[in-house]
């Protein structure tokens, strides 16, 4: 007859394991907090006008989006500590003699880190992308003082500069890449007391090296008639590389709206491959934190007489290390649209799974 784990047990062995993880992630969140801070203070040393509660609030803002990275290192690392733990004081022994399974003994940890990657997928996810845009926001007012600023939406592109004191508006229906051809355009003139001045319609647009250039521009303004111009240029400090930065970093949109930005890349003409793996990636979260579940257990899960800490603390750091390397590595491929999207997203952690 299979004996069942029973649950003051199971309650017991998660309740271990969660006091471990979030003692773990909490000291690794508060490193790199005080790194975060650090960093920031540099940058800020040469502006005037930046508080130290400013520098502390972005620094805040910024943890949400760390613990998501540090999440499968410190599910991990807990892992191997709790079991570390219960063997050294030979707890594992008597849940063995017992007559229960390692594949029960793992059961109630593995649940629980479900739950966990499915809490970062729903709520931890969308809060971090909140705050992450937040600081991008007081990044680019209190550090990088940048004037221009870009927005995607189903409507296409838009994008805000500004011009011999002079506030431009320029809307693209359509983009073409990796040619960046802005297919459709608009362009509004407003004065600095936002009074508007003129309006331009191109029905296309290149971006070359420090211009604006709008192709047979018809220059619509107040009581003057309508002008024709073969080739219309507005100069800018904007570059493709700026463009292509400032689209909503993948870690500002939250895992509720990726499918819908997604379809909203796609019809705009950009590719959204890099999403596409993100969105993918963020769904193999659960199984990839069940893979370091039996991850730790393959090198944890020993009589304590086997075990070396310093052996065990390597281990830990070697799979922690390739794990990451991996991922990092096959999603760089499939964002480059090297290999296919699932592979890129879904490998590193049917891989630690196969492997564990």
């Amino acid at each position: 007859m299979k004996l069942s784990l029973p649950r003051t047990l199971s309650l017991y062995l998660v309740k271990s394991y969660l006091i471990s993880f979030i003692f773990l992630l909490c000291g690794l969140l508060s490193i790199i907090y005080i790194f975060d801070t650090v960093e920031l203070l540099r940058r800020a040393a040469k502006f005037d006008n930046i508080s130290l509660p400013i520098i502390f609030q972005m620094s805040l803002y910024k943890l949400p989006e760390v613990g998501q990275i540090l999440f499968p290192f410190a599910i991990l690392f807990s892992a191997m500590f709790t079991f570390w733990k219960l063997a050294r004081h030979r707890e594992l022994v008597i849940i063995r003699s017992a007559g229960l399974s390692i594949w029960q003994f793992l059961a109630p940890i593995v649940m629980a880190v479900v739950v966990i990657g499915l809490l970062q997928i729903m709520l931890i996810n969308p809060v971090s992308a909140l705050f992450i845009a937040k600081f991008d926001k007081m990044e680019s007012q209190y550090l990088d003082r940048n004037a221009s600023s870009i927005t995607l939406s189903q409507q296409g592109l838009w994008l805000k500069q500004q011009h011999d004191e002079q506030n431009i508006i320029i809307h693209a229906k359509k983009i073409k890449t990796p040619e960046w051809l802005f297919h459709d355009v608009i362009v509004f003139f407003f004065a600095p007391d936002h009074s508007f001045i003129k309006r331009i319609d191109s029905p296309s647009a290149n971006l070359k090296q420090d211009r604006w250039v709008f192709n047979n521009a018809v220059i619509n303004q107040s009581g003057v008639s309508p002008q024709i111009v073969e080739a219309f240029p507005i100069d800018t400090t904007l570059t493709i590389a700026d463009l292509e930065e400032s689209f909503a970093p993948i870690e500002t949109i939250p895992f509720w709206k990726l499918r819908s930005y997604i379809k909203v890349m796609e019809e705009t003409g950009l590719d959204s491959t890099a999403l596409k793996v993100h969105f993918q990636n963020l769904l193999s979260q659960p199984l990839l934190f069940i893979s370091m579940i039996l991850l730790a257990a393959t090198v944890s899960l020993r009589p304590s007489r086997m075990q070396k800490t310093p052996i065990l603390i390597l281990s830990g750091v070697a799979i922690g290390f390739l794990v990451f390397f991996s991922s990092s590595f096959l999603q760089a491929l499939g964002a480059s649209q090297q290999i296919p999207v699932m592979i890129a997203a879904w490998f590193p952690a049917i891989i630690s799974f196969l492997l564990g």
